[in-house]
């Protein structure tokens, strides 16, 4: 097992004035057996960032090091790793057996290590009794164990999975992160893991990187990137819903959207005078019962639409009443009666759940 260090990494394509930026200079230390998930949309540069590590695309600039040993000129063969595909990469004639244990015989590894090593992998990934069937008698799920477990096999330092689980259906994706998860736990091999799905990376990670436009918005536990997002591009991508996002203008009296102002929940203060966006999360707003008299700092939206998830309600909205074209999503349960499309509710935003970011660069301020 190893650390992998990214010290401003860069990489175009092109030379000279033609040259086109795709990853504008990744700063990260990861440290030897943590399971980092890079996250972020399409196009966003994670795949080439994950493949830069792996040798199959050269840097621009800065240096990448794998334990003790800085790997920008090496070949991937030299580079101790093992990657894990979206397309599993198997090859169809070869039993499963013969799959995982290929590379092995390619290095020449004994005939007895190589069985110990197959029956190990396959013991971890539930492939016993599956070794002498070809890949086109297996499911998805089953073909992409038998990648995972050709990369176990290797004994890498680190094992590197470019979107392994893309080609899966929902219930597989569940069950197969399952596994990657009890996988890492028993070997413990430093892991980078590229998706473009925040439920992966939130459930897989224990911390992840989200890109955005070939640069790194932030790097930190799932848990610190829910709460505390850097940026209003984190904010709106990480979360399902994603976090409600409100521009307007932040005064002493509250924040005006439009033609209205918001007065803030009591304890509530703005760090900053003038444009901001302010976010809240929608299980963060609570509807206030058709009894309960509004009070300053209770937010009216003007209600669109709902979605009814079984256990959970999703309401869509206008903040501030109709018109006001500030949507806004508020999450509920089951206690709380469906509201009329076209009627009124009122919101109590948490106080200590409020998010400010600038109006220019969408950067967090404040805390």
């Amino acid at each position: 097992m190893a650390s992998i260090s990214l010290r401003k990494v860069l990489k175009h394509y092109g030379t000279g004035a033609s040259a086109q930026p795709v990853i504008h200079g990744i700063d990260a230390e990861i440290d030897d057996g943590e399971f980092i998930v890079i996250v972020g949309p399409s196009g966003c540069g994670k795949s080439t960032l994950l493949r830069m590590v792996a040798g199959l695309e050269e840097i621009s600039g800065g240096e990448i090091a794998i334990g003790p040993r800085v790997v920008n000129d090496l070949e991937p063969a030299e580079r101790d790793i093992a990657m894990v595909f979206q397309n599993y990469a198997l090859y169809p004639h070869m039993s499963v057996f013969d799959n995982m244990a290929y590379g092995l015989k390619i290095a020449k590894v004994p005939k007895d290590e190589i069985k110990t090593r197959v029956d190990k992998a396959a013991r971890i990934l539930e492939l016993g009794h599956l070794l002498d069937r070809k890949p086109r008698q297996l499911s998805g799920g089953q073909r992409q164990r038998v990648a995972m477990g050709r990369a176990i096999v290797r004994q890498p330092q680190v094992f590197l999975f470019d979107e392994p689980l893309s080609n899966l259906d929902a219930k597989l994706r569940v069950q197969t992160r399952l596994e990657i998860q009890k996988l890492h736990r028993e070997l413990g091999i430093t892991s980078l893991f590229v998706t473009h799905d925040q439920v992966e990376a939130m459930t897989l990670a224990q911390r992840m990187i989200v890109m955005n436009g070939g640069r790194m918005e932030q790097f930190g536990r799932p848990e610190t990137v829910y709460a505390r997002p850097a940026s209003t591009f984190v904010a709106s991508f990480i979360g399902s819903p994603p976090m409600n996002l409100v521009p307007g203008d932040a005064g002493p009296d509250g924040l005006t959207i439009g033609a209205r102002t918001l007065a803030l929940p009591p304890g509530a203060v703005s760090p900053v005078q003038g444009p901001v966006t302010l976010g809240i999360r929608p299980e963060h707003i609570r509807v206030l019962a058709a009894d309960e008299p509004p009070a300053p700092g209770h937010w009216p939206l003007f209600v669109e639409m709902v979605e009814i998830l079984g256990a959970e309600h999703l309401i869509y909205g206008q903040l501030g009443g109709q018109g006001s074209e500030r949507p806004v999503v508020v999450r509920t349960d089951e206690s709380v009666p469906l509201p009329e499309i076209g009627s009124t509710l009122q919101l109590a935003p948490r106080t200590d759940r409020l998010h400010w970011f600038s109006a220019q660069d969408g950067r967090r301020i404040g805390d």
